[in-house]
């Protein structure tokens, strides 16, 4: 194996790489560390501007795996019409579970106890006090039952809900109860009090929460985001919440970033994190265990861990 490998993380920090292919570190310069029509692994830069991670894949001629360290792939896949057939894009599942599902518990909870309004009190010195929701006792539904989903569900549980319900492409059964298919939602969203958002963006979920989705949702009810900002229709979100009917906790926009004249940073009963999901103080380790995994897999020609398509088959 003698082929390229380029990381975005320095292949000197990263403990247990297998011997074999060159190394090359990029993480989205100008300039390429090496001819990329020798790169046989691609490792897509994290949280990078649009187009950046795309750039080198039409002089790919040679790659054969590219891998992404997030969970999701849409801004990568527009690139792999470039690409010959059979390479295998791979995702990043089993990195960020963990601090996605975090910060899910974060956005739910500071919106129910209100404390974005704490804080603003807390900026002018004004003791705000009041009863506020409590997460215990509500229902709760998760669109996209995939690891993330899984994951917020585990931290969920200590919460004392009354319900937890589960939503995915296809209908299954699971250890903590059944997930429902998308076309059960109609029937899911009048019962949910909080309904988390954790689905890839895909044709199917591109503005899957419509004017008619959101209609569904019970008053008061609270719509959190930690998928991708294209799951929503911005504009049938902004009327929801502008007339004070549910409120809204997003990590994920559309636009992303946010303009700064943007009505939704002013919109009453909404909570904005700038895509801070993943990237956290977990990242690196598991994003350092996966790309190790995965490359000793490539090496020694074994099956390949989160493979979500491969170019050239039926699907492209």
């Amino acid at each position: 194996m003698t082929a390229d490998v380029w990381l975005p993380i320095p292949p000197d920090e990263i403990e247990g790489l297998p011997e074999g292919p060159h190394y090359r570190h990029w993480d989205g310069e100008e300039d390429f560390p090496a001819d990329p029509a020798d790169c046989a692994f691609y490792v897509v830069p994290y949280m990078k501007p649009p187009g950046i991670g795309v750039r080198p894949l039409p002089l790919m001629r040679s790659v054969r795996v590219v891998q992404t360290l997030s969970a999701g792939t849409d801004h990568v896949e527009p690139g792999l019409r470039h690409l010959p057939p059979g390479v295998r894009l791979c995702n990043a599942r089993g990195v960020h579970e963990a601090s996605t599902a975090e910060l899910t518990l974060t956005l739910i909870l500071s919106s129910l106890r209100g404390i974005p309004d704490f804080v603003r009190a807390q900026d002018k010195g004004e003791w705000l006090g009041g009863f506020r929701p409590a997460l215990a006792d509500k229902n709760v539904l998760i669109v996209g039952y995939g690891s993330i989903g899984a994951a917020i569900e585990d931290r969920l549980v200590p919460f004392e809900l009354a319900r937890v319900a589960r939503v995915a492409r296809s209908a299954r059964t699971t250890e903590r109860g059944p997930v429902h298919p998308l076309t059960d939602l109609p029937a899911l969203l009048p019962e949910a009090d909080v309904v988390v958002l954790s689905t890839p963006l895909t044709e199917t979920t591109r503005h899957l929460v419509d004017a008619a989705f959101l209609a569904r949702m019970k008053d008061g009810a609270l719509l959190v985001n930690v998928a991708r900002g294209g799951v929503v229709d911005t504009k049938a979100l902004l009327t929801e919440v502008e007339s004070g009917r549910i409120g809204a906790a997003l990590d994920v926009t559309d636009p992303e970033p946010l303009p700064a004249e943007h009505p939704l940073w002013r919109a009453p009963g909404v909570l904005i994190s700038p895509h801070v999901g993943g990237p956290t103080s977990a990242f690196l380790p598991r994003a350092k265990r996966l790309l190790v995994d995965q490359l000793r897999r490539f090496v020694n020609q074994e099956e390949l861990r989160n493979v979500i398509l491969v170019t050239g088959a039926e699907s492209n």
